[in-house]
């Protein structure tokens, strides 16, 4: 009996993984958190499966099923939005899961961040303009955020930043970021990435507050914001291609 913990991306079904697919199709129980998870993802369960939406359950909960599912030996499919590595909460499970000593193995999913990014139609590493991109949240309700970790310390970099949670304190991350990157530092809110409802505001860290409060949206959305973000074309090829830097795969042609 195994638990895995399997990213189901951020909600296009189509960005499930093949192996992801396959075990919610094979697993006798199904556990996922259906608030981020649309029930498509699950759709594929085995007939007559344990299908568990985790969304009102706590952390004792879900574990009780975990250990039912253990005594009677059958695998489960616990499936997580984006990538279970990134604030996927599995941290806790897994501490639960090893004093129990319950096998659990992890199955990678597209983050958020990357979808976002496909969906913007956007590299977010440029060359000689942003090559890091910094994964944070603000704390809001959740979690206080560790010392040191925090938008300004992240902002002295000047590179890209993709703040989770953060579409509640828009007035706030202008308010502490404009000083590093400028009232003018491009940034795009990706609300509910990959789902029917979709939607994508760019604006400006002077002006997305109004633009997002126009457009209803309070909850689920990534900022994407720094200078990879411009529509701009005034920046290097990458050395990658370029014939005049031979690499071992591409070696210098000789006259």
């Amino acid at each position: 009996m195994t638990v895995y913990f399997i990213g189901a991306g951020p909600g296009d079904p189509e960005l499930l993984t093949l192996k992801g697919a396959r075990l919610i199709g094979a697993c006798p129980v199904c556990l996922y958190a259906g608030s981020l998870v649309p029930e498509a993802v699950v759709a594929g369960a085995p007939e007559g499966a344990r299908v568990m939406d985790t969304a009102p359950m706590t952390l004792e909960d879900t574990h009780g099923e975990l250990v039912a599912a253990h005594a009677r030996g059958e695998d489960v499919a616990r499936v997580h939005s984006g990538d279970p590595s990134l604030y996927g909460a599995i941290a806790e499970q897994i501490r639960l899961l090893k004093r129990d000593d319950i096998p659990y193995q992890i199955i990678p999913g597209v983050p958020a961040y990357t979808a976002a990014a496909a969906a913007l139609g956007q590299e977010l590493t440029i060359p000689e303009v942003s090559q890091s991109i910094i994964l944070t949240r603000m704390s809001m309700k959740s979690t206080g955020m560790p010392e040191g970790e925090t938008l300004e310390n992240f902002a002295r970099t000047g590179t890209t930043l993709a703040i989770h949670l953060g579409i509640r304190a828009l007035r706030d991350i202008e308010r502490r970021l404009s000083p590093y990157y400028g009232a003018d530092c491009p940034l795009a809110v990706v609300y509910r990435v990959g789902w029917p409802d979709e939607q994508i505001i760019r604006g400006t860290l002077s002006d997305i507050h109004a633009k997002v409060r126009d457009a209803k949206i309070t909850r689920t959305a990534l900022i994407l914001l720094g200078p990879a973000m411009a529509d701009s074309h005034g920046f290097p090829d990458s050395a990658l291609y370029d014939a005049a830097k031979p690499h071992v795969l591409r070696p210098r042609v000789k006259n």
